[in-house]
């Protein structure tokens, strides 16, 4: 049996036992209700008060059998609210502090700032694509939600420089700050990019009027969640088998589903060095949508005898077979 459930039984024991000596005294005694309550009260806890009329001997022999049930119910039920509180406050110490030690380990996650209905989404992507992260969150019952599915997650503000430091920005590849407010998202990418120059940091903005100044605080990329849904229904109005196609790659995970990745070149890549020509040799037929330029310059369907540079990032199509190699090596 749960302790939660002998918590229940015990509670509800001892408002029997209660009730049964107001009847037995009323009943017996002809006392009032709150007399006979009084009484039966002072006879379960045992603190030995004068009795408030005199007993009769009937009386006193519902008292003895008052006192061997009532007595047994009432410790046994102070002994289970004891050891739920106990119990229940270690389990949480507990819990606490092996999240602690599991996000302690993480590295090259991302550290998601707020679980409302933009964060979850952000969440439930990142699991789907294998991405670690954790989650901060300020609201408790926000917060047992995020641990409810599993997700790392600390309590506390975002907006604090101990936060993001105890959820591992030092050791972060990005940060997402989808809170509801333009000015935490604000505050939370300043802190994080005085922190850390080098973090790719993408902020939610709640009103398009915000977006500038997460950019002039550092975000990397800023989105309004209103924008972006707003375009969706018109663009699945307009070209909805446009839509269904980039749905289909980005969320492929089979290796016969194409698959929209972007990659960084590094020194170990196959096609580092090669044009985009020979790229599709090398690449085992992927294709080459875009690449953006260590200068920042992004080139849609780039011209075949453009040379792909280390530091390029490449918009690549491909099935996942055809992609293993070329991501193999970021």
């Amino acid at each position: 049996m749960s302790l939660r459930r002998r918590f229940q039984l015990g509670l509800s024991g001892l408002i029997l036992v209660v009730c049964l000596g107001v009847v037995g005294y009323m009943t017996i005694e002809g006392w009032s209700f709150f007399d006979a309550l009084y009484m039966s009260v002072v006879t379960l806890s045992t603190v030995g008060f004068e009795e408030v009329h005199d007993l009769s001997t009937a009386g006193r022999a519902f008292s003895i059998f008052l006192i061997v049930t009532g007595t047994g119910v009432m410790l046994y039920t102070l002994t289970t609210v004891v050891q739920y509180l106990l119990e229940g406050h270690l389990v949480s110490i507990w819990g606490r502090r092996r999240m602690k030690e599991r996000i302690s380990k993480l590295k090259d996650h991302v550290i998601l700032c707020g679980y409302g209905l933009v964060g979850r989404e952000v969440a439930r992507v990142f699991r789907s694509e294998g991405t670690p992260f954790v989650v901060i969150e300020k609201e408790p019952a926000v917060v047992a939600l995020a641990a409810e599915h599993e997700y790392l997650c600390l309590e506390g503000n975002a907006t604090s420089d101990d936060m993001l430091v105890e959820a591992g920005i030092q050791r972060a590849r990005a940060l997402v700050t989808a809170l509801g407010s333009d000015a935490d998202n604000v505050y939370v990418t300043l802190s994080a990019r005085q922190m850390r120059s080098d973090l790719f940091i993408v902020a939610r903005a709640v009103t398009e009027e915000s977006e500038p100044k997460l950019r002039r605080a550092g975000a990397n990329r800023t989105m309004s969640p209103y924008s972006i849904g707003g375009r969706r229904l018109a663009m699945l109005t307009l070209r909805p088998v446009v839509v269904d196609f980039v749905d289909t790659t980005m969320r492929g995970r089979g290796g016969e589903d194409l698959i929209l990745e972007n990659v960084r070149l590094t020194a170990g890549s196959p096609v580092a060095g090669a044009t985009v020509q020979d790229s599709k040799q090398l690449c085992q037929g992927a294709t080459i949508l875009a690449v953006q330029k260590r200068n920042g310059n992004l080139l849609t369907n780039p011209p075949a005898q453009t040379v792909l540079e280390i530091g390029d990032q490449l918009v690549v199509i491909g099935t996942r077979d055809q992609l293993r190699g070329l991501e193999g090596s970021v």
